[in-house]
């Protein structure tokens, strides 16, 4: 997704950029952008040659075109990794859709249980949002089907158990005991399907005088130990700026759900498979809790440098920062005499090896950071790339997602949706060459798959669907 130029009006005080109606229509800005900004009281107005202009406060909304390239399908007549596996998804927020959405792009029929109400909560996380969806809601819910579903109703609750029992796997992460509240716990359901491989993702586990405790990932970020050594030295503890226990639980979720499902056709039987963001959480601090545990030493923030390896850290450039990481020997002699053409900052016996760079780090570091301020942030990056040395831009996102690495990963496409036409998307990191990842399908909208769920999953006829409609088990108002 590129930046737009626009020839608009702006009012460099408050930020607001008036638009024409012809620019607006042009530039396929969405109409629900638009009344945004209505709402927070932008308004209309009329410029000195009496055009009406509609008003844009681009700090509330986003407002982009979605000038992507087209997703290139799969091999037809390819196969995926998880034909004919069937997963019944009752979980919201971001750690278990992550994981469903992972089984939905290895090719599994993820059929999403949503309160018939409102939906996944994270539905109304927006802005910014396209055809009423969040961008989060989207982002995690490719390649899966919505049945909406009154949970509180017997007629909701038998319309689970029946997919609970044609199902191969489950995921929810409810807080404790609302699964068990429906009858619709491993317990309550296993029996009835032995082979079910049925996955729990929770804060601090389902057992234990932890299991009722509430949490979302920055809680565990903060209780972990993890945002104390996240930010620079002189400063607070940080949140890491994405949900990674959120993601990293949704992965490690999927990792054992597929090992169960490995060990089921070995053995027949399916399992219970528990994953606790928590727990997680301190996986995620890696080798800073070994070190601690051998060394007694609690780690501190290092910000963006690394005081044991020099150098490694954010340098600035005329016109942008970069990152450098030389973690051995080769790399740095490369750096000085390929990169920053100065052979002495490897005769120099003060900076002849890592230990002695370290040693003298208060000194290098500002000799090396004085070279790079001299060249652009291109110069540099060119010639670290021809030589081998380990460099990046510090891009900001919006510079990532238009990148040549990204044009050339093929990582950003577009993909129809039901309502707003055509939406973002972001291939999987994983790839197989054997069995290729799914075609992606944006995520569904709110009980779309009514209809084609009862029918074809639970074979229900017309006159059994009405009857299933009017128990209220689809809630009020159905698709």
């Amino acid at each position: 997704m590129r930046a737009i130029s626009f020839d608009a009006e702006v009012d460099k005080t408050s930020f607001i950029y008036w638009f024409d109606h012809s620019t607006l229509t042009s530039f396929s800005i969405w109409y629900d952008h638009v009344k945004h900004g209505l709402r927070r009281g932008k308004g209309l107005r009329r410029d000195r040659q009496g055009r009406e202009k509609i008003a844009f406060d681009l700090g509330d909304c986003c407002v982009s075109q979605l000038e992507l390239p087209a997703y290139h399908p799969r091999p037809a007549q390819a196969e995926v990794a998880l034909e004919d596996i069937r997963v019944v998804d009752f979980t919201h927020f971001v750690a278990g859709p992550f994981c469903t959405m992972m089984l939905g792009d290895l090719g599994a029929d993820v059929i999403k249980v949503e309160n018939a109400a409102r939906g996944d909560d994270m539905r109304m996380a927006q802005p910014p949002e396209i055809g009423g969806e969040g961008g989060p809601f989207l982002w995690a819910n490719r390649n899966k089907r919505s049945i909406g579903l009154d949970l509180a109703n017997e007629g909701g609750r038998d319309v689970a158990r029946q997919l609970i029992a044609q199902a191969d796997i489950v995921v929810e992460n409810f807080s404790a005991g609302v699964m068990e509240k429906f009858g619709l716990d491993y317990a309550s359901v296993a029996p009835d399907n032995p082979g079910l491989i049925y996955c729990s993702i929770s804060a601090y586990g389902r057992d234990g005088p932890l299991a009722k405790r509430t949490g979302f990932d920055p809680i565990a970020q903060a209780e972990s130990g993890l945002m104390s050594i996240n930010g620079a030295p002189d400063g607070p503890a940080m949140a890491i700026g994405t949900p990674l226990i959120d993601i990293t639980s949704g992965m490690m979720a999927g990792n054992a759900v597929l090992a169960a499902l490995f060990a089921r056709s070995r053995t027949g039987r399916g399992q219970l498979v528990e994953v606790a963001m928590y727990d997680q959480a301190i996986t995620m601090l890696a080798y800073q809790a070994t070190n601690y545990l051998i060394s007694g030493s609690n780690p501190s923030r290092s910000g963006n440098f690394s005081r044991t390896t020099a150098p490694v850290g954010v340098f600035s450039t005329r016109d942008g920062d970069i990152f450098v990481c030389c973690a051995n020997e080769r790399t740095y002699q490369r750096l000085a005499i390929d990169v920053l053409e100065r052979p002495d900052l490897v005769e120099d016996i003060r900076f002849a090896t890592n230990a002695s760079r370290a040693a003298n780090y208060d000194v290098i570091m500002p000799l090396i950071a004085d070279i790079f301020a001299s060249e652009t942030r291109a110069t540099w990056l060119q010639k670290m790339r021809a030589t081998g040395v380990p460099g990046a831009p510090v891009a900001t996102v919006a510079e990532a997602m238009t990148s040549a690495e990204i044009r050339e990963r093929g990582l950003v496409s577009q993909i129809p949706h039901p309502v707003a036409g055509m939406v973002p998307n972001i291939a999987p990191p994983f790839r197989l060459n054997g069995t290729p990842v799914a075609d992606p399908r944006a995520a569904p909208t709110l009980g779309q798959h009514n209809h084609e769920v009862l029918e074809q999953v639970l074979g229900l006829d017309s006159r059994a669907i009405e009857s299933v409609i009017a128990s209220g088990a689809l809630g009020r108002k159905t698709n």
